[in-house]
């Protein structure tokens, strides 16, 4: 199956040598363990889902006649057809991960329903009132932003997923129609864009596109075609990759998951090429994200955007924490990052994500994905359902909990690496290797060798991770200690393999803390490569199950004050002494020098086994001496926080895609910024949003803006002007006319002033 993606007429010498490949998923199976478990949910979200409502989408646009309506939430508001795409990889994947009949014949389906929709002209899409949008783009009338493109939901982004699904069904689970699909379908977006300057390609990027620079580059490696690089090339992002090029850092603000995609393309384009300049960008993306933006658990970004990276504040305070595409897209770069260096800490960084963020974030009772993780301490996470829930951490979820087997081992020539230790049997050329472990619970793991033949020669390569003292690992071949030979990361043994040899390897965990980028004194606590964290009780999950509202992925219950939060009081090298083991418990420990003192002793687990619960995973540290200010100032804040809340029926963080999209924006001449990671939005035309009163009675319209005695701005409430906004202060209330108070939905317009641009307005809120 891994010769599918073959590389035809496109020359092999110029390519970036992979040092380390990994094996196709189909040579791995899963045995028993919390990733196995994941994995079985994940099929029963799977075969959950009517497969008719989500092909819906792309029989309207096909001219057909649906079997079911659309699937409602993302899936009937202008992103229909995107989950569809996600479901043809999330299948693809799981069958050739289990080999389960009943995924495949529910993968056939798709594809043949699919082929029906594409039959016509080989365009296939369930944008809505697509082929409109494209003749426009076809013409070169492009209308771009970040969250749109010519008036639709990011159709880019849309059309991309079912790329995508296309070649995971050909590369992962062998359909040679998916294969004919996804030829013909690059072709379409060929003649649409052969037109078009570079200047107009790169105007439309400004839009999300998600990953189709990689598509069409594996499209190249597909058939042998130089033609599709060419549109790789055509789909790469300049203001992205040159800062990047030039090892430079300009992340701060950006929507993050629109950007991770786009490197993934960059490195794959980069291997087909031999561009080590564009690997090289690769790594610098993703060196700056691992080291300098990412939390302990492996995730990213606050409200769905990269925040200053000496500013993690924002990170603990909001409900809007590290969102799973993330992780999902960084693990893809990071896994291709791998095979190219064979450096060990590329695994070192996917054995903590995987482990502490995509494996959280399905729900082991239930069933059902996460959209965000929030580092606020004492919130909670909302999970999907399958009838309700279609945003694109399900998508991208469903794809998930298939892919656990890809990366636990790799080879290269004579060479076996053992990566991850994870219950699971291999078949490497009618080699079985049998890994049996309890880990993390257990300390260690045995791998089981059954040659192709009596007697086999290779080397055994097995990771030393970075929280493993090297000098404490042990290992012994059919009980006998052997000495531990490490080399670029490895433990390696070299020998003539027999059937039945065993190989037991001690792998000893020890406490640690980690801090934030930042340098602030917040600390999450692990024990080898497992984020530990603690409940703090299941009170008051509002929407814990999310319906189908466009907000419903939110965690919008109370928030709890921050300053009734535990702390651990002390210094940072006092932090470990205060942890005790709790015996015949695995993994299960209790902090003691906690404060409030009703925290004394409180448990402390893995956070991936932490669900339905509200939780803790990052303790500030402070001084005795610190303890009374900081509880001062916290209740202060949160009194503010909360006092305003209250009184607020609805809200837009302006310039942020999400809460935007939610709220139905529209616009004129209008563009999005941040200030040091606080998002704006000015125009010299207008912009307006959408806004319910959710049953309340709203009186005034708030707005959060940054003065400026150079622009000013007019306020609408449905077409009526409100007020004016000037240099006087950095609030404006604005009364509500009283006959529109009573309406469900109103429209709030913000149009320039007499000064012909707005100062850049940062939040507009409905408040009683």
């Amino acid at each position: 199956m891994a010769s599918l993606l073959g590389m035809a007429t496109l020359s092999a010498t110029a390519q970036i040598p992979q040092k380390v490949e990994s094996f196709h998923i189909n040579q791995v199976r899963l045995t028993g363990s919390a990733f196995k478990h994941a994995e079985e949910m994940d099929i029963q979200y799977l075969m959950a889902i009517n497969p008719d409502r989500l092909l819906a989408p792309y029989l309207k646009e096909a001219g057909l006649t649906p079997k079911a309506e659309n699937y409602t939430n993302w899936e009937n508001t202008g992103l229909d057809g995107h989950i569809g795409g996600h479901y043809v990889s999330a299948l693809s994947y799981m069958y050739a991960a289990t080999g389960n009949e009943e995924i495949k014949r529910r993968l056939d389906y798709m594809l043949s329903e699919l082929k029906r929709c594409q039959d016509e002209d080989g365009y296939l899409s369930g944008v809505p009132n697509g082929r409109q949008t494209w003749k426009e783009i076809k013409e070169g009338n492009i209308r771009a932003s970040g969250f749109g493109l010519n008036d639709r939901w990011v159709p880019l982004y849309n059309i991309h997923k079912i790329y995508a699904g296309l070649r995971d069904a050909y590369l992962q689970a062998g359909s040679k129609d998916a294969k004919e699909m996804l030829i013909k379908l690059t072709d379409w977006m060929i003649c649409l864009v052969e037109g078009l300057s570079d200047a107009q390609m790169q105007d439309m990027l400004r839009s999300e596109h998600g990953g189709l620079n990689e598509t069409f580059a594996d499209v190249a490696a597909i058939t042998g075609d130089e033609r599709y690089l060419k549109l790789a090339h055509k789909f790469s992002h300049q203001h992205v990759l040159q800062p990047l090029l030039k090892g430079e850092d300009r992340l701060t603000g950006m929507h993050a998951n629109t950007q991770i995609p786009k490197v993934i393309g960059y490195k794959r384009m980069a291997d087909l090429e031999g561009n080590t300049d564009w690997s090289e960008a690769a790594r610098y993306f993703w060196e700056t994200v691992v080291d300098r933006r990412s939390i302990s658990i492996g995730g990213n970004s606050v409200r769905e955007h990269f925040h200053p990276d000496t500013d993690f504040s924002s990170m603990l305070t909001s409900e809007q924490g590290p969102e799973t595409c993330n992780t999902y897209n960084m693990l893809r770069l990071t896994k291709m990052l791998y095979q190219t260096s064979g450096d060990t800490h590329y695994m070192d960084f996917y054995e903590r994500a995987m482990y502490n963020h995509i494996l959280s974030t399905i729900n082991p009772i239930q069933g059902g994905f996460v959209y965000f993780t929030p580092m606020r301490s004492g919130h909670y996470r909302v999970y999907s359902q399958p009838q309700t829930s279609f945003w694109c951490c399900v998508g991208s979820g469903m794809e998930n909990h298939a892919r656990y087997g890809e990366m636990i081992y790799a080879h290269k020539d004579a060479n076996l690496y053992v990566n991850l230790f994870i219950p699971s049997t291999l078949q490497w050329e009618g080699t079985t290797i049998e890994q049996q472990t309890g880990f993390p619970d257990e300390e260690a793991t045995t791998l089981i060798i059954t040659p192709k033949k009596s007697k086999q020669e290779f080397t055994l390569n097995i990771r030393v991770p970075e929280w493993l003292k090297a000098d404490e690992m042990t290992i012994s071949v059919n009980g006998e200690s052997q000495p531990v030979s490490v080399k670029e990361g490895y433990a390696t043994i070299s020998r003539t393999w027999k059937k039945g040899d065993k190989v037991n390897v001690g792998l000893p965990m020890h406490l640690h803390v980690m801090g934030l980028p930042d340098g602030s004194a917040n600390y999450s606590i692990m024990y080898g490569p497992i984020v530990l964290g603690a409940s703090l009780g299941k009170q008051d999950q509002d929407g814990m199950y999310a319906d189908d509202s466009r907000g419903g992925h939110i965690a919008g219950g109370p928030r709890l004050p921050l300053q009734d939060m535990p702390v651990i009081v002390g210094e940072k090298d006092e932090i470990i002494s205060n942890i005790q083991k709790v015996n015949n418990q695995p993994l299960t420990f209790k902090l003691d020098n906690v404060y409030p003192t009703r925290y004394e002793g409180m448990t402390l687990r893995p956070f991936y086994t932490l669900h339905e619960c509200r939780y803790m995973v990052y303790w500030p540290l402070i001084s005795k001496e610190e303890l009374a200010a900081r509880q001062e100032r916290l209740a202060r804040e949160e009194q503010e926080r909360q006092a305003l809340d209250a009184i607020t029926t609805d809200k837009v963080i302006c310039g942020e895609q999400q809460p935007e999209s939610d709220h139905f924006v529209k616009m004129e001449q209008s563009h999005a910024g941040d200030d040091e990671g606080t998002h704006w939005r000015e125009t010299r035309g207008w912009f307006s949003y959408q806004m319910k009163t959710h049953g309340q009675v709203p009186t005034k319209v708030r707005l959060l803006y940054h003065p400026d005695n150079r622009r000013d701005a007019r306020i609408y409430v449905n077409d009526t002007e409100i007020g004016t906004i000037t240099n006087q202060g950095s609030v404006a209330e604005l009364e509500i006319p009283t006959d529109l108070r009573s309406q469900e939905v109103l429209t709030i317009k913000v149009s320039k002033g007499e000064r012909n641009i707005t100062p850049h307005i940062y939040e507009v809120r409905l408040v009683k």
